[in-house]
């Protein structure tokens, strides 16, 4: 049996819950009644059950044999899939694709195509539900453009929620971006928008339920390359 992966982003966390727990039922056990102990411990171990789950990382590696495949870059489910224009970056007409992670989904974020990082940026912003339309160019975020082998830039943008509080992003320009290896993480509810040429092949729908670095969500049209 294979032991559970604590992704790198948690450990710190916790082992900082780990201790916090110590400290809250050491006095619990010594001063409260034998029931409000057994709360107190049942309570904080359901925490550090939910904290370590969330910050699980599965082993996971596909192998496909069309560089044009998009892969899920996160676990979610679809909420958005339609063209929109995009002002930040491209200044042009896309096909914009959402993933809302709830709590309970996988919070790493993997590399949809393979190429090479153009740009990698951090900005700051509020923090709206991560299933609401605006917060794509309100909350805080994280953007990283790729060029692909074809020459095709495909933009992924990393949206903090209600709850996440923290964007972490790997990608650095310059790099590569690689199949099977991490785009970055985002702490506590967020979701991944990825703005794709519009003539792009879609394979997914609306409210699917994708697996992140497992499920193929599209394929780039390079029929004029």
């Amino acid at each position: 049996m294979k032991r559970p992966r604590i992704h790198r982003e948690g450990r710190n966390i916790i082992i900082f819950l780990v201790m916090l727990i110590f400290v809250v039922n050491v006095p619990a056990y010594l001063y409260f009644p034998h029931w409000g102990f057994a709360l107190t411990l049942v309570i904080t171990a359901l925490l550090l059950c939910f904290v370590t789950y969330f910050f699980r990382n599965p082993v996971r590696v596909l192998e496909v044999d069309d560089p044009d495949f998009i892969i899920a870059p996160a676990d979610g489910r679809v909420v958005v899939i339609e063209p929109t224009d995009e002002d930040e970056v491209f200044h042009e007409r896309r096909l914009q694709i959402s993933i809302f992670m709830s709590p309970f989904n996988v919070h790493a974020n993997w590399y949809p195509v393979e190429g090479v990082v153009l740009r990698s940026e951090h900005q700051s912003g509020r923090h709206k539900g991560a299933w609401l339309p605006k917060s794509s160019t309100e909350n805080e975020r994280s953007l990283v453009v790729i060029e692909t082998p074809s020459k095709v830039q495909i933009l992924i943008r990393q949206v903090a929620g209600a709850m996440a509080r923290r964007i972490v992003t790997y990608a650095k320009p310059g790099g590569h971006a690689l199949r099977n290896s991490h785009l970055g993480f985002i702490k506590f509810g967020s979701r991944v928008d990825m703005y794709l040429p519009l003539d792009t092949e879609m394979f997914v729908e609306i409210g699917e339920h994708v697996i992140g670095n497992e499920t193929i969500i599209a394929r780039l049209n390079n029929t004029k390359n």
